[in-house]
């Protein structure tokens, strides 16, 4: 749907846009727009800002069935104050049946690679084949992993869907302020089983 080059002036005009501005331009290139999460800190931001556009987006929760208490009780709060239109994808096994059979694979063990297509790609894949977005917004950052600094606010998944990160240049103390000025909670204790070692990538924005 879009070229690189398309995809490079839209970042250079961009650069130095709002978020909301961003968003505005990702829907009136396509309406047909999903927002990803995972509940993870800073979440709230991105489902603020998305939904604040389009009230009813599709906001696609892949839940890994490893997360935290304190971030599924996160999660309900914020869907309840955004009213959000979540649609929540899980792996086809339970955690329970995983943790006999495989356990929570170390980054270096042959069966990682498994354990994360269990997890998350799979579900990711089925929540992406059901709703077959044009626009995809996520809250990528910048700095956050080698891979997500090759991006920019604009980028092109393997599949061809626009990916849009409309707070990719910010920083923590600038989101802390967004979040603050918006009475949105945030909520630090976050468990991605995929990533046993810091700033790793999982494989589902690559």
């Amino acid at each position: 749907m879009f070229t690189e080059e398309q995809i490079q002036s839209l970042n250079k005009e961009f650069k130095d846009a709002s978020p909301s501005e961003i968003i505005k331009k990702a829907f009136e290139l396509n309406t047909e727009a999903v927002v990803t999460t995972n509940f993870r800190p800073y979440e709230a931001a991105i489902l603020h800002a998305v939904s604040t556009e389009v009230k009813e987006v599709p906001v696609v929760w892949c839940d890994t069935g490893y997360n935290t208490p304190q971030t599924y009780r996160h999660a309900e709060q914020v869907i309840k104050d955004l009213s959000l239109n979540v649609f929540l994808y899980v792996p086809k096994q339970t955690s329970s049946h995983r943790d006999v059979v495989m356990g929570i694979p170390s980054v270096d063990d042959p069966k990682h690679a498994e354990f994360t297509e269990q997890v998350k790609l799979e579900p990711f894949r089925r929540a992406m084949e059901e709703h077959k977005p044009k626009v995809w917004f996520t809250n990528l950052r910048q700095g956050q992993t080698a891979f997500r600094n090759s991006i920019d606010i604009f980028s092109l998944s393997a599949d061809g869907v626009l990916k849009v990160s409309p707070f990719y240049y910010w920083s923590d103390e600038k989101l802390d302020a967004y979040l603050e000025e918006n009475n949105l909670p945030n909520e630090f204790k976050y468990f991605d089983p995929t990533k046993a070692l810091a700033n790793r990538e999982c494989g589902l924005h690559a």
